[in-house]
């Protein structure tokens, strides 16, 4: 009943003695982000969000999958994340930690890039450290071009075929935005995608924190 950040913290705090666990749910980024490692310096119990850890671990799970099918190493690939929100930070993170080493994060209007270091949302402050390393600006249109992989986590319909057309050989997309995904199935894959993921269970290559989770 509060959407005070402070409030949903103190009360976590009280009720965290019965519980061995937490899972935050459906909280606005970049508040759930706060939120989150608040808590983990007060709890001595895990702290989950699955909006974004859930689905970075379906994500980079998925990944690691795709990549054997095309044969490249994570090293290698040139990755593009669209949605610079918690889910699409809390991916980026993962994928570093796998090893991947190029990334570039979209938001609605463009790539994040180091003018984005003097944000007041910090957590495109934050992808803003981590990412885009050439200093990249553009449109995701523009940024697509010559990528391996497409990780979409924001809106329905923002990319083509032509989008697809314009990636890296055997391309991977991950099309996550629900209930309409970033460009459709049967589009990418007609386009020359190799792997074509969503984040519905009614098409094939489901990619959903449900996945993942209580496990």
């Amino acid at each position: 009943d509060t959407q005070d950040p402070e409030e949903i913290i103190e009360t976590v705090k009280n009720i965290a003695p019965g519980f061995g666990g937490i899972n935050l749910e459906d909280i606005s980024s970049p508040r759930c982000v706060y939120i989150e490692n608040k808590l983990k310096e007060i709890l001595d119990i895990p702290v989950f969000h699955d909006d974004q850890h859930g689905t970075a671990i379906v994500t980079v799970a998925a990944l690691i999958n795709a990549l054997k099918l095309v044969n490249k190493k994570a090293e290698e690939i040139k990755v593009l994340i669209s949605g610079a929100g918690a889910a699409g930070y809390s991916i980026t993170k993962l994928l570093i930690d796998l090893g991947v080493k190029h990334i570039i994060v979209c938001d609605s209007k463009g790539t994040i890039n180091k003018d984005h270091l003097a944000s007041e949302n910090p957590v495109k402050r934050q992808i803003a450290e981590i990412t885009n390393e050439e200093n990249f600006k553009a449109s995701l249109k523009a940024a697509i071009k010559g990528k391996d992989v497409f990780i979409g986590v924001s809106a329905a319909n923002l990319l083509d075929a032509k989008d697809i057309e314009n990636m890296g050989d055997d391309p991977i997309v991950f099309a996550m935005a629900n209930p309409v995904p970033e460009i459709d199935y049967d589009i990418a894959k007609k386009a020359g995608a190799r792997v074509v993921a969503t984040g519905r269970s009614d098409y094939p290559n489901h990619i959903n924190n449900v996945l993942a989770v209580p496990g």
